[in-house]
């Protein structure tokens, strides 16, 4: 979960799950995410990835997109593990599959090829 508070819409304005694709190679503390959404972006784009199975285990019934237009470097203070109710806290894990698909449309998001 990353605490988006203090940003101004129409970036990214609430917690949220997000995907981290990236951790900064000489400071540790900031890492770089992509944020995960339920609603349906519109209009759709290549840059928005549906996954293949939401990664937040009290909710496998709700489609999740990553929204790879919003990826935004954020400090490690701002992370936090997800909290199920009636659960202890997680770190939910991704399919490789859907995180080779979360950096192509990164990619794509930002014209890299």
């Amino acid at each position: 979960m990353c605490d988006f508070r203090g940003y101004e819409e129409p970036e990214m304005v609430k917690k949220r799950p997000v995907v981290v694709i990236a951790r900064n190679r000489h400071n540790g503390k900031p890492v770089t995410v992509v944020p995960l959404s339920s609603t349906e972006p519109v209009p759709l784009a290549d840059c928005h990835h549906k996954m293949s199975e939401n990664p937040l285990p009290d909710k496998p019934h709700i489609q999740c997109r990553a929204k790879c237009d919003m990826t935004a470097t954020v400090g490690l203070a701002r992370l936090d593990r997800y909290k199920p109710k009636g659960r202890d806290r997680c770190i939910p894990i991704i399919s490789e599959e859907d995180f080779q698909a979360v950096k192509t449309a990164v990619a794509k998001a930002f014209k890299l090829y």
